[in-house]
């Protein structure tokens, strides 16, 4: 995630409540073409199977890993 002007942050804290809200289409923006801190993904993936939404979960195992 980008963290230039705050704007990584925000994106993430969007991004749990889209997970946890079950919004498919918001997470997928939000996610977009960026990459991810492993611990970062690990922590949303984790959040999403939470409410088991098979969606949710693959966008973001998806998701780059930064390297």
């Amino acid at each position: 995630m980008n963290d230039k002007n705050g704007h990584g942050i925000a994106n993430f804290a969007a991004l749990k409540t889209a997970i946890v809200n079950d919004e498919v289409q918001s997470v997928k923006e939000l996610s977009g073409d960026q990459e991810m801190q492993d611990l970062e993904k690990s922590y949303l993936v984790d959040l999403a199977k939470l409410s088991n939404n098979h969606a949710i979960i693959k966008l973001l195992e998806d998701i780059p890993v930064k390297g």
